[in-house]
């Protein structure tokens, strides 16, 4: 039995909470064999869901580009984190030996620190802003005007904002 079919409260829960974000789609079999048939949510990132406001020049640094990703929640669901796998653009396979740039091994986004950053109590939206803090980080790294990734993050921290304009948004992007 799939978690959403033993606890469709929780079902009911995740899908509530992920109404804020109407481009990330439920999907109650995703179609790779890796993702456990444990369902999950699919589609483009919100650009900037954070609490503080939106660089002027966001635009011009996205020059179109836009994170899909497949947000799977696996049968330990909601004990076990979703995992976030990007579908495009994807890192190439070099950065998931790199730690520069978050990714595991699995091609999945390394977004918490710590295991006990998540414990069940979280739905898969609350890592919503984490994914949409990742892909700007990852365009910052990729075009070259970084070098790592942040260890906290741009969910709350703003020390990267002042680079999110169009100065810094040319496509040399190495991907990885």
């Amino acid at each position: 039995m799939r978690w959403f079919d033993a606890y469709p409260d929780r079902l009911a829960w995740e899908q509530a909470a992920m109404a804020a974000y109407p481009t990330l789609e439920w999907d109650g079999q995703l179609s790779r064999p890796e993702y456990d048939d444990g369902g999950g949510w699919t589609g483009t990132v919100p650009e900037w869901p954070f609490e503080r406001p939106r660089p002027p020049d966001l635009d011009a640094f996205l020059a179109g580009s836009r994170l899909t990703v497949a947000m799977v929640c696996l049968q330990a669901h909601p004990a076990v984190k979703p995992r976030v796998y990007p579908l495009e653009p994807e890192p190439n396979p070099r950065a998931r030996t790199r730690n520069a740039w978050h990714v595991a091994g699995d091609g999945s986004l390394c977004l918490t620190q710590r295991a006990y950053d998540w414990d069940g109590s979280e739905t898969a939206a609350h890592l919503v802003p984490k994914v949409a803090g990742w892909f700007l980080e990852f365009l910052l790294l990729a075009r070259g005007h970084v070098e790592r990734m942040t260890e906290v993050g741009i969910v709350t921290n703003d020390s990267l904002d002042h680079m999110l304009t169009a100065a810094y948004a040319h496509d040399d992007e190495k991907a990885g």
